[in-house]
């Protein structure tokens, strides 16, 4: 047995896409990082040992994918990777290449793969000196000593071994008052699953199951129960297995009893099922996880436990440091041992809600942080937080915040006060998004520019396509406004021959995830004085000619206080509902910065068919698309566009320019494009390259006779950039000039930063 040592500043253990990002951010930040990970690949449950699909806000709520480091990856990998990731089970390791790719090239970032933590040494009680570990098949124990360390296993191992407190199972309704806790506390956790893969081998493929796989013959148990075999190529989430056994300690008893029930339900498809039989006759087993991917186990407890009370309300936290928006996904404990994978109450839709620094800062040790599914919530908060996505940017964050700290010479559990204003706007700086913190950075040169550009778009019409949608439940669209509308047209088709109407709604909305839902009566829509409250601020009911297909027009009337309630900048949402029979027509192309969203259940609104535009016509045209928006201090449409898109029309190359009062020094410039923001990664194709991101594009200073193109950029995909200049340039006036996208034919830009250095 061989032996060996190190000492760094921050150390990582757990190697998910929680821990990576941590340990990325971290020495990004300038500090000396440590990445320890027992497996021999990076990325967790979303690795190809396991293939779970990451998940987050963006698979419900339109431009809510999260960005920073995760999204850099996205981007790579949709970019390079043959594969489109359906569901899971898809994963390949294209996608572990792009994770370990992005570790290795790491400044200041030390990988130990196949690394095992066994033992936590600490310095009196609240503080951890170092970890050891055993390096599986080198025969090497290794000590790894930090000044921090963030607790990235999943189930909370690191802060189990220090002595700090955890919890796991789920709290009683009666402690927090939460609607989806169990009437009485509980240990039952969610459970563990693996996944499988089938291809099509073009001739029949024969299966018969081992003799230990569990027997299946009843429909009712797939078809009565939430359990559909919908797709024979992969699946499937339902695959669980935990409570009565415990998640941790009984992982490999979960691991063999997954695989009999996995071999049981493919024999059900294969050779029993009716309905799969004849369409799964070519198909063959191709792959059978044999890592349970786990969904929870410890929760350590931090300096604030988030609840579900928390998430509902979307309460501010003044040390927002990341945000969620997947919905309440408590899976019934037992999985495929309980009655039904329906659990009652579950499944709420929650828009994107802030998530605070302390709940991934140990409430004992205080030099340890977490980030991942071990954070400090409650079993009922927990199905939200702890989907991939959302952990990610957590571990992002943690990863920021020790840096900083370090660099600051703050004490951890003191963050959260003294620090938390630079790794915000850190975070924002480096491509992350918090829904109540806007870019304040003093150093960001930008914020003190008048932004101009070669032309700018304009809203005026977003022309029908062939697809529409219903009228018989609520269809919502967002339009961006600079001003007060005068009239709205839809494309609305009416294949009846008789006339139909359908009510029409205006409301004022505080951002494109507004999903409050107050509809109006008949009987009081010409009480518009009981409306104003609610944000809406126009009404009517319009008529639709028998056999008719084309615009329906509709003349907004305001008076009063709602011409003073309608946004001189932002969004109205556009309301339509009321008769089945008609058809409100998409748009024929995405428009960026303009989502719809259609009725999930009554009074609860879902990002309709990820978010894609409907038809409509506004008038007078609106100015939503201007230069300035570039430097609003958001990177991405939430409360207005904040996007400069180029004039419709006109040929590229466009610019878009910064103009200072007197010369300025620019040593490093940055830019966020659009890409990856509307739609979860699954939903993205094999070699994806988002179409309205700048492919090739230049920087250009502006000497007082001529512009000189100082950097040239070429085959960009990615949507967060940082350019440091091969010279700094002293000048009042800069400029990005995009001379061809990745497919689109506008130039589009949602942010752009300057600094001296």
């Amino acid at each position: 047995m061989s032996s060996k040592s190190a000492s760094y500043d921050v150390v990582v253990i757990g190697g998910g896409l929680a821990g990576l990002s941590a340990a990325v951010a971290a020495a990004r930040e300038g500090a000396t990082t440590a990445l320890l990970q027992d497996r021999p690949v990076l990325g967790g449950n979303s690795s190809s040992e396991i293939r779970v699909t990451p998940h987050g806000a963006g698979r419900f709520h339109a431009y809510a994918r999260e960005t920073g480091i995760l999204t850099e990856l996205a981007c790579e990998d949709r970019a390079n990777n043959h594969e489109q990731f359906h569901n899971n089970g898809w994963t390949n390791s294209v996608w572990d290449m792009a994770l370990y790719d992005l570790a290795v090239k790491t400044e200041k970032l030390t990988v130990y793969m196949n690394t095992t933590v066994q033992q936590v040494y600490k310095y009196e009680e609240r503080h951890i000196t170092a970890v050891t570990g055993y390096v599986l098949g080198a025969e090497t124990e290794l000590r790894i000593e930090g000044r921090v360390f963030i607790d990235c296993t999943g189930d909370g191992t690191i802060a189990a071994l220090a002595g700090n407190d955890w919890r796991m199972g789920s709290e009683g309704r009666d402690e927090y008052g939460e609607s989806h806790a169990p009437e009485k506390a509980s240990s039952d956790t969610m459970g563990s699953s693996i996944h499988f893969r089938a291809r099509d081998t073009g001739q029949p493929a024969p299966y018969r199951a081992p003799a230990w796989a569990v027997s299946y013959d009843d429909p009712t148990f797939f078809y009565g129960h939430n359990r559909k075999p919908n797709d024979i190529r992969a699946g499937y989430w339902w695959f669980e297995l935990g409570t009565p056994w415990d998640t941790i300690h009984a992982a490999e008893t979960i691991r063999h009893e997954l695989t009999r029930h996995v071999l049981g339900v493919w024999d059900w498809i294969k050779n029993k099922d009716p309905l799969t039989r004849d369409k799964s006759a070519n198909y063959a087993l191709d792959w059978i996880g044999q890592v349970p991917g786990k969904r929870e186990s410890r929760r350590i407890i931090g300096r604030y436990l988030m609840t579900e009370h928390d998430v509902q309300q979307k309460m501010p936290f003044p040390d927002e440091v990341a945000f969620g928006g997947w919905y309440l996904d408590l899976h019934i404990p037992g999985g495929l041992l309980a009655p039904t994978s329906e659990l009652p109450g579950a499944g709420e839709i929650i828009s994107p809600y802030g998530i605070p620094l302390r709940i991934m800062i140990a409430k004992d040790i205080d030099n340890l942080m977490m980030a991942g599914r071990n954070v400090s919530v409650t079993h009922a908060a927990l199905g939200t937080v702890r989907v991939m996505s959302t952990t990610a940017i957590m571990g992002q964050a943690a990863g920021t915040a020790a840096a900083i700290a370090l660099r600051q010479g703050i004490a951890i559990p003191d963050m959260p006060e003294k620090g938390i204003s630079e790794v915000q706007q850190t975070l924002l700086r480096r491509g992350c998004f918090l829904p109540n913190v806007t870019n304040a950075d003093s150093l960001d040169l930008a914020r003190m520019a008048e932004a101009n550009a070669s032309s700018e778009d304009i809203l005026v019409t977003a022309e029908p396509g062939k697809d529409a949608d219903s009228l018989g439940i609520q269809r919502s669209q967002w339009v961006p406004v600079s001003g007060l509308l005068e009239r709205i047209d839809m494309w609305i088709a009416n294949p009846t021959d008789q006339p139909q109407s359908f009510f029409a709604e205006l409301h004022n909305t505080e951002h494109i995830w507004d999903y409050d839902v107050n509809r109006s009566e008949e009987g009081n829509s010409g009480k518009p004085e009981t409306s104003i409250s609610t944000g809406q601020i126009a009404f009517a009911r319009l008529v639709v000619p028998a056999a008719y297909t084309g615009w329906v027009q509709w003349q907004v009337r305001m008076d009063g206080d709602f011409k003073e309630a309608f946004p001189k900048d932002g969004y109205v949402r556009l309301d339509l509902y009321g008769a089945e029979e008609l058809f409100w027509h998409r748009a024929a192309s995405l428009h960026q910065g303009m989502p719809s969203a259609s009725e999930l259940d009554t009074g609860q609104l879902r990002s309709h068919e990820d978010g894609r535009t409907m038809s409509l016509r506004v008038f007078p045209p609106q100015a939503v698309f201007g230069a300035a928006r570039t430097i609003s201090g958001v990177s991405r449409p939430h409360r207005a566009t904040n996007l400069w898109r180029s004039a419709s029309g006109e040929c590229l190359p466009q610019s878009l320019e910064l103009n200072w009062r007197k010369p300025q020094q620019i040593g490093t410039v940055e830019l966020t494009f659009p890409g990856h923001l509307l739609q979860d990664l699954n939903r993205y194709p094999a070699f994806f390259r988002e179409p309205d991101c700048p492919r090739d594009y230049s920087i250009e200073a502006w000497d007082g006779k001529n512009w000189l193109v100082v950097m040239d950029i070429s085959d960009n995909y990615q949507r967060h950039v940082s350019h440091r200049l091969p010279e700094p340039v002293l000048a009042e006036r800069i400029r990005v000039v995009v001379h061809a996208t990745n497919g689109s034919t506008e130039a589009s830009i949602y942010e752009i930063r300057c600094y001296e250095i």
